[in-house]
């Protein structure tokens, strides 16, 4: 049986799979220039590995306070070596990015201090978290206030703005490198760079938080070499590699680090307790093969892009634009388009390929989400994963792949979905 037979018998007809064939043939250079960064990438957590002299003695598990846990501190070390940091937190008890970041906040912020976010509204789950949608335990409701500066129309930093926005009880900035449930361009390293530059030129005491979620190991570089205070992401995203099952990090500056590490736990035992529960290898491992799993999310959403741009629609990035973290946005303009999309993605995945997605109202977002992906890690969205508010501008955001050729198959499985909607016409 050739591999096109395979396509087919996968549900994906020869016409669906001839437009990707044309698509494809135009990116063998760009994926070649991906496959570089990921081997500069790969180098840098290999040196670090072998500069922490990671042994399988540091894979053993550990259950209880986790006193003593040598696997736990040497994974930190690695993280802080790898993103050239002080200090690093690293644990399954960190049970996603929006957790690792509520963490990072509440550990560094105090009664009477105010946030800002110069790139706009975060991310929906962090609302509630922040208190601009009122919620239990909120930062709002321990006396920490919020301001904003949104973005310019044409995605640059408001300077004069945020220079107005920083005010005495300024403590810390946070910066979103993604686009969330936004169309708004990624921040790439060095515009973060820049815009940190700023910051502490007025005020070198306020702290600079990175929410790098999506964004790791697809430049050379990371925020925390830009002068990042804090660097913040989830396990289950690129860092992971696909391998670890839960887990959050938190890497930057030693003093900010012990902050928030005493939040996790508590004041006064910080990192000596959290116990690994045998996690270690998996995250170990995961960490490892990061850079190429990363690359080949990237493949996958820059086929995407050329794919939904070529027929009409409207995606961020756009098909030649530099790619700063691993997600596609496509705009489809109706809650159909989405759902169909998502339908695709569910139906090329190899868990949950018979599931049929729907909209439905989860925690933490202000309108209905459908969410396809039919993972190995529940909701690891470095998986072939796609989701998106069933609003206005109607977007969908793709994400994923543990493989290229995997991330292939679901854009091409989207498309034909799209196609047998009567929403595509090729």
């Amino acid at each position: 049986m050739n591999l096109d037979s395979i396509y087919q018998d996968l549900g994906i007809s020869s016409q669906v799979l001839e437009f990707g064939k044309k698509i494809e043939k135009e990116l063998k250079e760009r994926f070649d220039r991906i496959d570089e960064t990921a081997e500069y990438n790969q180098m840098k957590v290999l040196k670090a590995m072998q500069d922490a002299r990671v042994s399988d003695i540091h894979f053993a598990a550990t259950t209880g306070y986790g006193y003593n846990d040598l696997g736990r501190d040497v994974l930190e070390d690695v993280y802080a070596r790898a993103f050239h940091a002080e200090s690093a937190l690293v644990r399954p008890q960190l049970v996603s990015g929006t957790h690792a970041l509520h963490i990072a906040l509440s550990g560094n912020l105090r009664p009477g201090d105010e946030l800002l976010s110069p790139v706009g509204k975060p991310y929906d789950t962090l609302e509630e978290v922040i208190g601009i949608r009122d919620s239990a335990g909120s930062l709002k409701e321990y006396g920490v206030t919020y301001r904003q500066v949104d973005l310019l129309p044409d995605g640059s930093f408001d300077y004069e703005g945020i220079a107005r926005a920083l005010g005495e009880r300024t403590r810390l900035v946070t910066i979103q490198r993604s686009k969330g449930y936004d169309t708004r361009p990624t921040l790439s390293v060095d515009q973060i760079g820049q815009l940190i530059s700023f910051i502490k030129k007025l005020r070198p005491d306020v702290i600079c938080m990175v929410d790098n979620c999506y964004g790791e190991f697809v430049e050379r570089t990371e925020p925390t070499d830009v002068g990042a205070d804090m660097m913040v992401g989830s396990l289950i995203k690129n860092p992971g590699g696909g391998l670890a099952p839960v887990g959050g990090y938190i890497v930057g500056r030693k003093d900010c680090i012990d902050r928030a590490s005493f939040r996790l736990t508590a004041p006064g035992l910080g990192k000596e307790v959290g116990a690994s529960l045998g996690l270690n290898q998996q995250m170990f491992q995961g960490f490892f093969l990061a850079p190429s799993v990363v690359a080949g999310a990237l493949k996958s959403a820059i086929f995407a892009a050329n794919i939904y741009e070529n027929l009409g629609f409207s995606v961020v990035p756009d098909k030649n634009q530099s790619r700063h973290d691993i997600i596609q946005a496509v705009t489809f303009g109706s809650p159909e388009g989405v759902i169909a999309f998502c339908r695709g993605i569910q139906a090329a995945a190899p868990v949950d390929s018979f599931v049929v997605p729907e909209p439905w109202d989860m925690p933490g977002y202000d309108a209905p989400v459908i969410m396809a992906a039919g993972a190995f890690v529940q909701g690891s969205s470095i998986e072939l994963s796609a989701d998106g508010p069933i609003k206005e501008p109607y977007a969908v955001y793709f994400q994923g792949g543990l493989t290229w050729w995997h991330g292939k198959a679901g854009v091409l499985k989207s498309l034909q979905s799209l196609v047998e909607a009567g929403i595509v016409r090729l």
